[in-house]
Formats: structure tokens, sequence, C-alpha cells
């Protein structure tokens, strides 16, 4: 049997989180009325979980991700990191976008060095020119470190992003379907990098993706969303598969095709929850 949460926090016994999303409600005023986009959302990330979000087009998956990286604001609730309210963006809470948003006239070097510099200006130049060059070589772009944006393949580009996001070691990285534009082989091996980077970082991960089998490769928990407005959590997934993972072997376990068909079912379904 597979093991389900119905919008309920992980066990008390775990440590105090990292992210406590309380009772978050986000509106956004329009012509017609107010647009609740998500709807009372509650939600426990601890340290060193990875989490994906799913759910349908226009549910508020990544409203929910920016209340948490602080580009948006709950109208009622809030999000707290280490017990202290969420008030706005910062490095500590870094998040990658499927657009990659790189600076089109910088070298992929260039473009993780100004991130760097612009959060740790003090530190010295040799500093941080070890720290890029090795965020740089973790992704596999030592090679391709000069190179500007427009050289490079959607993937590397998306490589860039990442170790520019990781050079800044945050607590938590946020994930804005990161592999949304990638053909699928590259998207296979980004999550294979993904997956790596993030064990060797010890990484806590918030992750919003509509592709089920990313989810079950990459996530210790799978947090799916019922369909909009007012959407909330309809209910969370464990991902009971031990770490390091293999594609393959994963895919011959029961539990995944269980946990597959769950997943489908729900978004199938449109569940709403009143």
């Amino acid at each position: 049997m597979v093991a389900t949460q119905a919008n309920r926090s992980p066990s008390p016994s775990k440590s105090v989180p990292l992210i406590e999303i309380d009772n978050v409600t986000k509106i956004y005023p329009s012509t017609a009325g107010d647009n609740v986009v998500i709807k009372d959302i509650s939600l426990e990330i601890h340290a060193g979980e990875f989490v994906c979000v799913i759910g349908h087009s226009g549910c508020g998956k990544s409203t929910m991700l920016n209340t948490v990286s602080g580009f948006a604001t709950p109208d009622k609730g809030e999000v707290r990191k280490n017990g202290k309210k969420v008030t706005g963006p910062g490095p500590d809470r870094m998040t990658v976008f499927q657009s990659y948003s790189l600076m089109p006239w910088l070298s992929a070097y260039q473009n993780v060095y100004l991130a760097l510099d612009s959060v740790h200006p003090t530190k010295s130049k040799a500093d941080k020119d070890h720290i890029v060059r090795e965020h740089l070589t973790m992704v596999g772009l030592g090679e391709a470190m000069e190179k500007k944006p427009p050289q490079l393949s959607g993937g590397m580009r998306q490589r860039v992003a990442i170790a520019r996001a990781f050079c800044l070691y945050p607590e938590i990285l946020i994930l804005d379907e990161p592999f949304g534009a990638l053909d699928a082989i590259t998207k296979e091996e980004m999550q294979e990098e993904v997956a790596n980077i993030v064990a060797n970082h010890d990484a806590t991960v918030l992750m919003v993706t509509h592709d089920v089998d990313e989810c079950l490769f990459l996530a210790d928990r799978l947090v799916m969303m019922t369909n909009g407005p007012g959407a909330t959590i309809g209910e969370i997934l464990e991902i009971p598969f031990p770490r390091p993972r293999d594609r393959n072997q994963i895919m011959e376990d029961p539990r995944y095709y269980e946990l597959r068909n769950r997943a489908l079912d729900f978004l199938y379904s449109g569940l709403e929850i009143d």
C-alpha cells in the first residue's frame, strides 16, 4: 500500500522545519473580482528534503513557490524560514526558472560571477574565481565557461543557472519547472545532474513540475495541488525509494507504478476540495 497524506505535515518526530507555509492564501485582483489563486495552503519542508509540487496549469504552483522565495506576499497566513517570517527575496532562497534568466552578453563564467559578487562583494577575487570555476565544473561546463548563452544549448544554459544558484549555497533551492523546455534525453541528463548535486550539497529543494516520473525519481515527497480557483493541497505522497536512486532499478519496483498511477489518477480526476 502506498503511503499517502491528506494535506498534513510530516511526522512531529522530525526536526523543526526549515520552511513553514502556514495557512497561506494569495489573491490577485481583477476586473471580474478577486481571483483567489491558492487558499489555505499549509506545508512543512525539512532541511535536506526534496519536495516536488504538481498540478494542472493555473492551480497556483508557481504562486506558492513565489511566496517561499519572497516574490509574492500572502494575503492570508505567512511563510516562515527557520521560524522567522519571510518578508522578501534573499540569497538564502535561490530560484531557478525555466527561462534560465541569463545575461546573453556575458559568458557563463561572468553570469555566475556576477551573482556571487552581488551577494558576497567582500569575498576576495581569488575566492570568487575558485567558487565560480568549481561550480561550473560541477555541472559539466568546465570547458565551456567562457562561452556566452547564445553559444550554449538549452541544457547547458540550465546548467549555468543551476551553478549560479548553488554557488551561493542557499538554504533552499527553488526550482520552477526548470526542465520543461528541454528535450527528453537532455531532461533525463539534467535530472541525474541535479540529483547528484543535491546529494553532494545536502541541499533542500522545492520544485514545481508537470512530470510525474521526474517527481518519482527526484523527490522525497510529492505534493499534489487541486484545481483552481482557490487551489489547495489535495494529497501528499511519500516516495519510499532509498538514495542514491537508479532510474532503471526503481522503475522495476511495483511501488513505482502504484505511486505513478495514484498521482495520475489524482491529476485526471480534477479533484477539488470545498
